[in-house]
């Protein structure tokens, strides 16, 4: 799944803005919005609306591409390896 800061780029690219562009709309920095597009920060809250206005589309069509993909090994490994660490925390002996 595409992430925000991917959909914002594509978006804007398909309306054939430039970032300078893009922030001169939202009256926020290039930095700004080059940030948001390499995930690095989100747009405020209070003003995903009027992003989405500028690049033509929902709300909801632009955050619903947000969700992280947890199936990575490592996210998976991770978390297991948090539950072992509780476990033992709490004089468990567990067998995963």
């Amino acid at each position: 799944m595409k992430s925000i800061g991917e959909t914002i780029a594509n978006l804007r690219k398909e309306k054939g803005m430039t970032q300078n562009e893009l922030a001169e709309k939202m009256n926020v920095t290039d930095k700004a919005v080059s940030k948001w597009e390499r995930d690095l920060s989100c747009p405020d809250i209070n003003t995903i609306s009027k992003l989405a206005d500028i690049l033509g589309v929902s709300v909801e069509e632009l955050l619903k591409n947000k969700k992280k993909d947890y199936s990575n090994t490592k996210v998976k490994d991770l978390i297991n390896l948090i539950f072992k660490a509780i476990a033992v925390a709490m004089g468990l002996q567990l067998w995963f």
